[in-house]
C-alpha cells in the first residue's frame, strides 16, 4: 500500500510540474509571451521553439527586390501545423537582434486575467486600461499600455462599414465584439 501511495505522489508531482511549465509556455504579460522576453534574441528562437517549426520570411534588407516587406518575420507553427506566433525583430537580417513585436495566433496564449484571442471587448475593458483607440479602414485598434499591446477589432464587429473612418471610442464598442488580432510590443 505504501508503495502505491509513493507512485501516486510521484505521478501527481510530475503532472503538476508539467502543467505549470505548460501554463508558462502560453503566458502573456508586459514584455513576455511564453518563453520570449524583451531580452530574447532571434538566434535563440530555434532553442525556445525546438519542438515547433519556424518559417523565416526575410525582408532582403536594402538590397532586396521586395519593397513591400519592411520587416523580417519568423512564423512559429506547432508540429501539427497550427500557427502560434509571428515574431518581428528590431533589426532586419540580424540574428543577434532582440524582438520588436509578437503577434499571437493561438487562443491558448493568455494574460493573468484571461485575455486571449478568444476574448471579447467586455473582457478587455473589464481587466485592462484602454489608453487610446485609433481607427483605420478595416478596424479599430485599442492600445493597452499595461500590457504594451495592441488589440484590433474588425469594423464589422462594431457595426461600421469597412471604409468608414468614423472615430471610435471605447464606449461605442459592443461588449461581445471579438478580437481580430493581438500584438505584444517589446519596447
Amino acid at each position: 500500500m505504501k508503495k502505491i501511495l509513493n507512485y501516486v505522489a510521484i505521478a501527481l508531482i510530475a503532472t503538476l510540474i508539467v502543467s505549470c511549465g505548460n501554463k508558462d509556455k502560453f503566458t502573456i504579460a508586459k514584455g513576455k509571451v511564453g518563453g520570449l522576453t524583451t531580452k530574447t534574441t532571434i538566434q535563440e528562437l530555434e532553442t525556445i521553439f525546438k519542438n515547433d517549426s519556424i518559417i523565416k520570411n526575410l525582408s532582403e534588407g536594402s538590397t532586396g527586390d521586395n519593397y513591400f516587406q519592411d520587416d523580417d518575420e519568423y512564423l512559429v507553427y506547432e508540429k501539427g501545423g497550427k500557427h502560434l506566433l509571428t515574431i518581428v525583430p528590431r533589426e532586419q537580417l540580424d540574428s543577434t537582434s532582440t524582438i520588436k513585436s509578437v503577434q499571437i495566433f493561438d487562443n491558448r496564449y493568455k494574460t493573468e486575467t484571461g485575455l486571449s484571442l478568444a476574448s471579447t471587448f467586455l473582457n478587455v475593458n473589464n481587466n485592462n486600461k484602454i489608453n487610446k483607440v485609433e481607427t483605420s479602414l478595416a478596424s479599430a485598434t485599442l492600445f493597452i499600455d499595461d500590457l504594451n499591446a495592441t488589440i484590433a477589432i474588425d469594423k464589422e464587429e462594431l457595426g461600421l462599414k469597412q471604409t468608414s473612418m468614423q472615430k471610435v471610442t471605447p464606449d461605442q464598442i459592443p461588449d461581445l465584439a471579438r478580437i481580430k488580432s493581438l500584438v505584444v510590443w517589446f519596447n
